[in-house]
């Protein structure tokens, strides 16, 4: 994805997910499923984005992302929550909980 393109997103949605991933890490691949249940089941309001790291090189390190999996959680155009690598899903959930009430 282009960096313009996903910097319009975060200024104009209330809240943006960005799931950083590529296609050799089996983690990215374990995770993505179990990511995108939890927005689509928990948090609708939410926009999730999958961004390909290794497609797109500029956009991750404009984001400073330099492993995969990476998650980049915005709301109201102001980055929340980071989490990479070894990430919980219950964990993740009780983050973007604690925001998104409040918001939403």
């Amino acid at each position: 994805m282009e960096i313009k393109y996903i910097e319009s997103l975060v200024a104009d949605k209330a809240a943006v997910l960005l799931y950083f991933y590529n296609d050799n890490c089996a983690p990215c691949k374990i995770l993505r499923p179990k990511v995108q249940e939890l927005v689509q089941d928990e948090f609708p309001n939410i926009e999730f984005h999958l961004i390909n790291a290794e497609q797109f090189p500029a956009t991750s390190a404009q984001y400073g992302v330099f492993s995969s999996p990476t998650l980049l959680v915005f709301f109201e155009g102001k980055e929340y929550i980071r989490e990479s690598k070894n990430i919980s899903i219950s964990e993740l959930h009780d983050k973007i909980e604690r925001i998104y009430t409040m918001i939403f």
